[in-house]
């Protein structure tokens, strides 16, 4: 019993104690809060950090969300990354969306910790944040202006052992950097641009079409897809052989046949802006080349319709009426091509161009030849396999009982994708629309007969699709479809 009594009274001193120098402590901290500026402060705790750091095991790299007047990039990184590891499970989190058309964003709330691993090393991350108001006011004060100064100042605390500081400098942080490059290029909204006089003007591009909703021939549409990841990924090749960045695609074919819709999923496969050149805008070719300056590297450069959106010039002397006066700087062919693969054409770096025709026939040789347009693409009338693609767009079916009758009449009919989409759209009920398709093919066959040509454009397209897909010869890239037309 004694020996229990000398333990309580043991206990009883240590809490009283305890209690007096947490009394003492809180004390001392407000009359230094009071009697110390906060400048003397900081100097103090930055010591007292100083001695506990070379201390501890711990070291901890500070990133603060601006840097003097400018954001800091790397908390903005930092940010972005961690959204894509962070824990819902977490006590606290906090949750924004800044698009409609975009998914909510996760991201740390003040004071909540997480741990990321990289190659083996775990790293602890801590969100801070710092009240900045006293800084404020005595900058304010000191310039009698109203300052420009944040309140707040966010910062992340990314902690590790001592032992990983090289892979955190050299390799967690270029890692970070290199992550949420990845994660901007694919959430970010692209762009479409027109042209009014010497000017560009930019809209939101949201068109849904991607190479898996695209209705074409499947060796085709791979063999496109094959030759932009190559060209994405070809910069120091070019570099090498001593030729602008840029590559050339001529879409031709009869209207409805999907030349703008693969423009779109080219854009959005890419990542790439789309730049819409109405050449009738263009009066001059000082003003064409201004325009084409003006564009931003990493995009798409289109002229649609290239053989009749203007009368270009001809180059050839002797043609009557087409002989541009030296006075003059009119838009002529000349000009435009000067962009496409002369002196021009280095203005920019990994830039698409794409002209789009219904009737090749009737372009200027120049235009076709390899180097400019290195890649001839032939959009031609649905076939079976279009056909299938645009029943699973429109009714989410990779088969039924009426695809045989619904074949066998596309092989006989020329009928475009935009028809067949059309027809598909009319009702919700997959039988009855896919009914109505078969009467629309009988209807158009009956009425306009087959056409005497039908066998000699099938054969037309399938020396296309065969011409698109033969192997290419990696070192001769820029050769490799344009000479084949």
């Amino acid at each position: 019993m004694a020996s229990y009594d000398k333990a309580m009274e043991s206990y009883k001193k240590a809490v009283t104690t305890a209690a007096s120098l947490a009394a003492s402590a809180m004390l001392v901290r407000g009359v230094v809060n009071e009697l110390v500026p906060y400048e003397v402060r900081d100097l103090l705790f930055s010591g007292m950090g100083y001695l506990r750091s070379h201390m501890s095991s711990q070291h901890t790299i500070i990133i603060e969300e601006t840097e003097g007047w400018a954001n800091n990039q790397l908390y903005d990184a930092a940010r972005a990354y961690l959204a894509t590891r962070i824990n819902t499970d977490m006590q606290r989190l906090r949750v924004s969306r800044v698009d409609e058309t975009k998914s909510m964003m996760f991201s740390m709330e003040e004071g909540e910790e997480m741990a990321d691993v990289h190659e083996g090393t775990e790293f602890k991350w801590r969100l801070v944040c710092r009240d900045n108001s006293s800084a404020s006011s005595s900058n304010t004060n000191g310039r009698g202006g109203s300052g420009n100064f944040k309140l707040e100042v966010r910062s992340f605390e990314m902690s590790f052992h001592r032992k990983h500081k090289d892979k955190a400098l050299t390799s967690y942080l270029p890692h970070i950097l290199a992550v949420a490059k990845k994660i901007k290029e694919q959430n970010r909204t692209l762009k479409i641009y027109m042209n009014e006089g010497e000017s560009w003007f930019a809209i939101d591009l949201h068109h849904p079409s991607t190479f898996s909703t695209l209705a074409m021939d499947h060796k085709l549409k791979q063999s496109v897809m094959d030759d932009l990841e190559r060209f994405v990924k070809r910069k120091e090749y070019y570099k090498k052989i001593g030729k602008a960045w840029k590559r050339g695609y001529l879409l031709y074919g009869p209207p409805g046949t999907g030349k703008s819709s693969m423009i779109a999923a080219m854009a959005n496969y890419l990542k790439f802006d789309v730049y819409d050149l109405e050449l009738t805008e263009v009066n001059w070719n000082s003003t064409l080349r201004r325009l084409l300056i003006g564009m931003t590297n990493r995009s798409i450069l289109v002229i649609e319709d290239i053989d009749c959106t203007v009368e270009l010039q001809q180059r050839e002397e002797g043609q009557e009426g087409t002989k541009s006066n030296p006075s003059e700087d009119k838009v002529t062919l000349s000009g435009l091509l000067n962009f496409v693969d002369g002196l021009w054409s280095t203005s920019g770096e990994e830039r698409i161009i794409i002209f789009t025709t219904n009737y090749k026939e009737r372009l200027d040789p120049a235009l076709l030849r390899p180097g400019r347009m290195d890649m001839h693409i032939h959009m031609g009338y649905c076939c079976p396999e279009s056909f299938r693609i645009l029943a699973s767009n429109y009714h989410s079916i990779d088969h039924h009982a009426t695809y045989p009758e619904i074949e066998e009449l596309i092989k006989e009919v020329m009928v475009t994708p935009a028809e067949v989409a059309e027809v598909l759209m009319r009702n919700e009920e997959t039988d009855v629309a896919l009914k109505g398709l078969i009467q629309f093919l009988k209807r158009k066959k009956d009425g306009a007969g087959k056409p005497e040509n039908v066998d000699q454009v099938a054969k037309e397209e399938e020396q296309e699709k065969e011409m698109m897909t033969k192997s290419d010869v990696p070192d001769n890239e820029d050769q490799q479809d344009g000479s084949k037309e």
